[in-house]
This record gives structure tokens, C-alpha cells and sequence, in this order.
């Protein structure tokens, strides 16, 4: 009888058990299914810039308990479209779209919005998209600092070169903006305006070479970004004018950094990545949990008032370099210097 009582105790010990662990696992489960889902469209990773806002885009949302599921247009709009299709359909909390063309994608944005997920606008605006949120840089400041260097190297009556990105971007319009609103100020003449499609450095290459002798007239050129600005100087290279004409450009990659204290660049626009990235994942986060942003600003896509997370960006030249580019660990002294490790003993 004895034998019979505890075999039945035991049986009860390891169903209950086995109870314990299914209802544990049943909650991990559900813990797992509740974690939310970020969507993350990137338009390329040619540029170095975009890597940084990705790592640390998801560092900083799997901290705060989100996945991230990363995908990479290759500058291809079809596929951007797709990988929107693709989000849609996995039934994401959130897309997070880096955008390379604003008229083909705000269909699938709307289709987004439609199935009830969250759209933010990381770093370029979808123009009539009516996206939940805009997070980027004041990019009309941006401008305005490119100005600012480059009045401060020319005399009134000097003639500039403008090397843009696309059209197509809405960021590029904002810049050319206020670039031009500040050479007026100095009475700086644009001599030309080119806009690289696709952010190609090859078709910015391609157009200082076709400009020819005129080049020689140039005092200055901005450039739309580090990259294009790195092929226009390889031409003024060959030219023997590198260093003599002031070029300036934004997003202060580690080469960009290098020129400029070589004394080929003057100038790039620093824009934190890292408050970019982690501003967006605290707001995509946020947007997923049914908050509501608050947000200073807004801007107009042409179609809707969009709330905006405006970021301020800072100017470098060799003379800020380690005040900004060295001491907030965006790039190492080592690196930057690394062509002139005389300046890096004085450092």
C-alpha cells in the first residue's frame, strides 16, 4: 500500500512539473510574440555614414527590447518598394525608410499606414508620404555652414562650383537653400550647379572634367557630401589645384577628416549619427508602444505637417578637428592623422 501512495505522489511531483515548465514556456512564448518589430529600409551602404546609423539604430533599439530587421535598396527604388511590400505583409510595429524616391514610395506608405504601422522618415523626407515621423539634421543649417566656410575663405566676386546630390532627395534642395542664402550674404558668385544622380562620385568626377579650363576660375566648390567632394579632389589633383580651392562638404567621413588635415579639404559638416540613430530607436520604440512623440518642430512634405526631431550639425575644420571629430569618438586621432603623424605628436 505504502509503494502504491508513492508512486502516485511521484506521478503528481513530475505532472506538476511538467506543468510548471509548459506554463513557463508558454509565457516566454508570449513574451517573445509582444517583442516589437522594426523594419528597417536603408537606400545603400556605399556611403561610410550609413553603416554607423544602422549599428547603432539597432544596438539601441534591441537595448530598449525591440527587433530590428534590416534591408539595403542598393539604390534601387523597385527594391525599396518591395522591402516595403515585404514589411508590410511580416506585419511589423514600424518601418524605419532611409528614401531614395519619394513619388514611387508614398503608395506603399500609404498601404502602410493603412495596415496600421508606424512609417518614420530617417534622415530624408518623403515628400506627400504624410509619415509619422521625420528625424533628421536642419539641413538648411547645413548649408548655411558650407556658406559660412566658404565666405570665409573668398573675396566678394568669387566664383563658386556647387556639386550636389540628387534631385530627387529631398535633403539636397533644403542644403542648396541655404548654401546659396549665405553666399549672397558674402556677394559670391555660383559659377555652375551639378547635381549627381544616384549620389554617384563617378558623375561628379565625370562633370569636373568636362568643365575644363574654367576650372582655373574656381575658388571654391561645395561638394553634397565627403564622397563626391573625395572625387572632385582626385580631379584638382591632376589639375595641381588641389589645396588652392576652398571644397567643402557634409557628414565628416574618416577620409573627409584625413583631406582636411592634409590641406585638401577645408571643410566637412559633422552631423552625430549616433543622436541620429538613437533618436529614432527611442521614437520608433515609442511610436510601437502607441505613444505619441513630442516633438518643436515640424515640417511640410508638401502635403501634410509632419512632426520633426530637428538636429543641430557643427562645422569642422582642421582648427575644431579634435574639439569635435576626436574628443566625441567619432573617429580616431590615430586615423585621422594618420598621413600626418607630425600633427598627431603635437596633439
Amino acid at each position: 500500500m505504502k509503494k502504491i501512495l508513492a508512486f502516485i505522489l511521484l506521478s503528481m511531483l513530475v505532472l506538476t512539473g511538467c506543468s510548471a515548465r509548459e506554463d513557463d514556456e508558454a509565457v516566454l512564448t508570449q513574451q517573445e510574440e509582444k517583442k516589437i518589430q522594426i523594419g528597417m529600409i536603408f537606400d545603400t551602404f556605399v556611403v561610410e555614414r550609413w553603416e554607423r546609423d544602422r549599428d547603432i539604430f539597432v544596438s539601441t533599439a534591441m537595448e530598449l527590447g525591440a527587433e530590428v530587421n534590416v534591408q539595403n535598396a542598393n539604390g534601387d527604388v523597385n527594391e525599396q518598394i518591395a522591402q516595403m511590400e515585404y514589411f508590410i505583409d511580416k506585419k511589423v510595429d514600424v518601418i524605419v525608410l532611409v528614401p531614395i524616391e519619394s513619388s514611387a514610395l508614398v503608395p506603399s506608405i500609404e498601404k502602410a499606414k493603412n495596415a496600421g504601422i508606424k512609417v518614420i522618415s530617417y534622415d530624408r523626407l518623403v515628400l506627400g508620404g504624410g509619415v509619422d515621423l521625420y528625424v533628421s539634421f536642419d539641413n538648411e543649417e547645413v548649408g548655411r555652414l558650407m556658406a559660412q566656410a566658404v565666405g570665409s575663405q573668398l573675396e566678394t566676386g568669387d566664383q563658386v562650383l556647387m556639386i550636389c546630390g540628387p534631385n530627387s532627395d529631398n535633403n539636397v534642395s533644403l542644403v542648396e537653400k541655404g548654401f546659396q542664402e549665405g553666399l549672397k550674404e558674402d556677394g559670391l558668385e555660383i559659377a555652375a550647379v551639378f547635381h549627381a544622380d544616384d549620389w554617384r562620385a563617378e558623375y561628379a568626377a565625370d562633370f569636373m572634367e568636362q568643365y575644363g579650363e574654367e576650372i582655373y576660375n574656381i575658388r571654391a566648390i561645395m561638394c553634397g557630401n565627403d564622397n563626391l567632394a573625395g572625387r572632385v579632389i582626385n580631379v584638382l589633383s591632376r589639375r595641381r589645384l588641389a589645396g588652392s580651392v576652398c571644397v567643402v562638404a557634409q557628414d565628416a567621413d574618416l577620409e573627409a577628416c584625413q583631406r582636411i588635415v592634409e590641406g585638401t579639404q577645408y571643410m566637412t559638416v559633422y552631423k552625430s549619427v549616433e543622436k541620429l540613430a538613437v533618436e529614432a530607436a527611442h521614437a520608433a520604440v515609442e511610436l510601437a508602444q502607441g505613444q505619441e512623440i513630442d516633438t518643436q518642430d515640424q515640417i511640410d512634405d508638401g502635403s501634410f505637417m509632419v512632426p520633426y526631431i530637428k538636429l543641430s550639425p557643427t562645422a569642422v575644420t582642421a582648427g575644431n578637428m579634435d574639439d569635435t571629430i576626436i574628443k566625441s569618438g567619432f573617429h580616431l586621432a590615430e586615423d585621422v592623422y594618420l598621413n600626418r603623424p607630425d600633427l598627431l605628436k603635437n596633439q
